[in-house]
């Protein structure tokens, strides 16, 4: 395939994915792709594919892409496009939630020499950037780069990169709790979307509606929140936009959390963790799985089993953040649960109930785990093992003492103080 007909049948694709038939443009970018030899109409169509695979959320292939890409780049022995590769390479872990690996990528963007391709991708650098450390909570940082990525939306006049910005802000805002701030930025890109979006994909209008549904359910204003929020979520279907549609629904289950509707919040919570876990959307796993954690909080009266999963629940949250003085906590909690409702093995002392497992009942109704060396448990007692049976000499009263807690799976007994507090 020449360079003429490369160059036709990248346009193909374009016209097939801007007229929402993205599987079929995908087919013709891949066929260009297996069978042209010109390097320049590969570089563009791999940068078509990253694009699409990553408004599909299918963001291990968007990495895939990013990769050939870069060694695409290499063969060319071109800068500028060496800048552009490293960029969707940045984006693609962005995505997957390496944010490490994607400050890093962002650093070789910014370290490469100077570029025509630089002053238009400076921003984006450094907006993507300030994702990753918003991603890692690294506030001081995340800001600072969003700022430069501003600056350079307003000295190029971009628009579109100006208006990504201010979602991101929106975000940034919402985490640190300035809920009027949260709401001006993604109001801001809406307004540049009605002003000079009439060319742009609607991506950005969902966008900005999305973060303002954010921003209104945080201070309260349930009706206006709904409204932004449905609005985007009927842009994401339309295009097929997997990852907004995981985060409109966590928004829907946040807003009918906020009513106290708990019964429509759950199942709403279980759609987003769903596409969450397809796509990969780690940092969006934790999200939902802390709106689940705290619809059962918000229920007066829980009983023992709802317990059991909630502390279960915030363990995996707390361990996946590394917060280990409220993860023991959450432990010590969940074993506290698992005594009084006795859902422990008589022969390992693990807690049952929290996996799928094989159990066996006993005569006296006391049930363990089915496993090898069972035939082995005693029939004159049948308890749980003490604490000091699985623990070393010496270490009874400081487990975790370097610094780890035990899953809830593994661990035997913790020591209590003051009441099961640690």
């Amino acid at each position: 395939m020449g360079q003429d007909q490369t160059k036709q049948q990248i346009e193909k694709g374009l016209q097939l994915y801007q007229s929402n038939q993205t599987e079929k443009a995908l087919q013709v970018w891949t066929k260009v792709l297996e069978k042209s030899s010109d390097l320049m109409g590969r570089f563009r169509v791999l940068g078509c594919l990253v694009t699409a695979h990553s408004e599909m959320g299918r963001y291990k292939e968007m990495l895939k892409f990013a990769v050939v890409q870069i060694d695409t780049a290499r063969e060319l022995e071109d800068a500028d496009f060496l800048l552009e590769s490293y960029l969707n390479l940045a984006r693609s872990n962005e995505k997957l939630c390496e944010f490490h690996k994607t400050i890093s990528y962002c650093k070789t963007c910014l370290g490469l020499p100077g570029t025509r391709a630089g002053a238009q991708l400076g921003g984006q650098v450094s907006l993507s950037m300030g994702n990753a450390f918003l991603g890692l909570s690294v506030f001081q940082k995340a800001l600072e780069s969003f700022e430069k990525a501003l600056r350079y939306a307003h000295n190029n006049d971009d628009a579109m990169l100006e208006c990504r910005v201010c979602c991101s802000l929106g975000s940034f805002y919402a985490q640190v709790k300035d809920y009027e701030k949260a709401l001006f930025f993604p109001c801001k890109a809406a307004e540049l979307v009605n002003n000079y979006g009439k060319g742009w994909s609607l991506k950005y209008r969902a966008m900005s509606q999305y973060h303002m549904a954010v921003a209104y359910r945080l201070l309260g204003h349930l009706g206006s929140a709904m409204e932004c929020c449905e609005e985007s979520m009927k842009i994401a279907l339309q295009h097929g936009d997997r990852p907004l549609q995981a985060l409109c629904l966590l928004c829907f289950a946040d807003i009918h959390r906020s009513r106290g509707d708990l019964e429509t919040a759950f199942p709403r919570y279980d759609s987003a963790m769903s596409i969450m876990t397809e796509i990969g959307n780690r940092l969006g796993q934790v999200q939902a799985l802390l709106g689940v954690a705290k619809c059962w909080v918000a229920r007066k009266a829980l009983d023992k089993l709802s317990q059991l999963k909630l502390h279960c629940l915030s363990e995996s949250i707390y361990r996946s953040k590394g917060l280990q003085r409220e993860l023991r906590a959450h432990v010590v909690r969940f074993h506290e649960c698992v005594e009084e409702t006795e859902l422990y093995c008589g022969l390992c002392g693990e807690s049952i109930g929290e996996k799928n497992s094989r159990l066996q009942a006993l005569p006296c109704s006391h049930i363990f785990h089915l496993r090898r060396g069972a035939s082995r448990l005693s029939r004159k007692h049948f308890g749980r093992p003490r604490r000091a049976d699985h623990l070393s000499p010496g270490v009874q009263d400081h487990l975790g003492q370097h610094g780890e807690t035990p899953s809830l799976l593994k661990i035997k007994k913790l020591p209590r103080h003051g009441g099961g507090s640690l």
